[in-house]
């Protein structure tokens, strides 16, 4: 973190920013001014570009330097269109089914209850919370992949809840009481995936201030934090996974990954049309943005309605993994380039996969998270337009926070993550 207490120093100081979104389709640039004073970021420049088919595994990378000359190539993109040459400094987004984010929960009785809670005893139960975290996720890792040495790190952690005697409060220093509960949300990924990002960064000789977990961003980007009775589901749906994240009382409980995004289905419609995939691509485009006659509309439909059925089924798998004492939220926010085609929100609406989860109402509330939606974030250029553009324009929101936490809860929290 010393890169923001040279750039922000006294909150006043206005910089550059880079924020890179390295997707199994586009990898997008964006280009945003810091004014800390007013805590806005503003989007100067955007850049994207094309990835090549072999640079991205199920939002992984897969071929390191293909992803170096993609990524090159949209920021220099972005450079051009700001005019701003030196925005050297950047947050990274990671994605892939073994990026994994969880909330833990630890319930701890005090001896003295009568005593005020201070900075040692907080700092103690954070670190348990974080001990406890880390080995649940590994052994999930373990569980899933079959391998017991896999070499994982924290990348993301926010405190989503704190209650003492029942009582939800935001902070717990000085407060009485003998049972404080603390959840924290932490967000892991392989080593593996995050040396081949700190290699794409050396190589485009950018500063990184931080990797984040991209459905993490897409969460925290709309501003709700406070706001105890927001509860929603966030779905974004990339070119080569699906990510999911559970917002509960205005905390997040959790995120979940699944390899099938939209990629799947332009390699059903070529195969379907006998056309090449970049034609495939061009057609699904076409068919998201209604530009197809109805006759053309229909048959695309008709191909892909198994494909988005054994999406839902990854949607409801990685649904069903949260707790299940408590109903789901009713409300869904879409966003990604996938989320535009008509066959997703009407897979989402069927009344047979509703009933099969555990929410409250037999109609759930589907809407597209837009760039207008991100905190914080305004859009000098004119170009940030879709669903697509939100998981770029939530990084960089997402330096705001990390510039300006000078909470205790914040810095106990990160002074943690250093330790795991």
């Amino acid at each position: 973190m010393r890169f923001f207490s040279k750039i922000f120093k006294g909150n006043r100081h206005i910089d550059y920013a880079l924020s890179l979104d390295i997707g199994t389709e586009v990898v997008k640039a964006l280009i945003f001014k810091v004014d800390m004073k007013k805590e806005i970021g503003t989007v100067v420049g955007v850049g994207r570009a094309f990835q090549e088919l072999g640079n991205m595994r199920s939002g992984a990378v897969s071929d390191i330097a293909g992803v170096i000359k993609t990524s090159q190539k949209a920021i220099d993109i972005a450079r051009e269109s700001s005019g701003i040459k030196k925005a050297e400094s950047a947050i990274v987004g990671i994605a892939g089914e073994l990026v994994k984010g969880t909330t833990t929960t630890v319930h701890y009785e005090r001896i003295k209850p009568e005593i005020k809670i201070d900075l040692p005893e907080l700092k103690n139960i954070i670190q348990k919370v974080q001990l406890k975290a880390y080995e649940r996720i590994q052994h999930q890792l373990s569980w899933e992949t079959g391998q017991n040495d896999i070499e994982i790190k924290l990348i993301n952690a926010a405190i989503t809840d704190v209650k003492i005697d029942g009582y939800q409060v935001s902070n717990p220093l000085g407060f009485q009481g003998r049972d404080v509960s603390i959840s924290v949300f932490n967000a892991y990924a392989p080593m593996i995936h995050l040396g081949a990002l700190q290699t794409i960064a050396n190589k485009l000789k950018i500063n990184l201030i931080s990797i984040v977990a991209e459905p993490y961003a897409v969460a925290r980007s709309i501003g709700y934090e406070g706001e105890f009775d927001f509860n929603a589901i966030f779905i974004d749906i990339g070119g080569g996974t699906t990510d999911i994240a559970v917002v509960r009382n205005g905390g997040l409980e959790g995120t979940r990954m699944f390899a099938l995004g939209g990629r799947a289905f332009s390699k059903r419609l070529s195969q379907k049309f006998n056309i090449s995939f970049k034609e495939a691509e061009s057609l699904k485009i076409k068919y998201s943005e209604g530009r197809l006659s109805p006759e053309a509309s229909y048959r695309v439909e008709k191909e892909l309605d198994e494909d988005c059925q054994v999406w839902l089924g990854g949607v409801e798998i990685s649904l069903s993994e949260f707790n299940k004492n408590n109903s789901l939220p009713s409300k869904v926010l879409l966003c990604g380039g996938g989320s535009a085609m008509p066959g997703i929100k009407k897979v989402l609406s069927s009344p047979e996969w509703i009933g099969r989860l555990p929410f409250s109402v037999k109609n759930l509330d589907i809407n597209f998270l837009q760039p207008r939606d991100v905190a914080r974030m305004k859009d000098e250029t004119g170009e940030l337009t879709n669903p697509q553009d939100v998981t770029p324009l939530g990084l960089a929101n997402l330096v705001l926070d990390m510039a300006s936490e000078e909470r205790v809860m914040a810095g106990i929290l990160r002074r943690a993550m250093q330790n795991i």
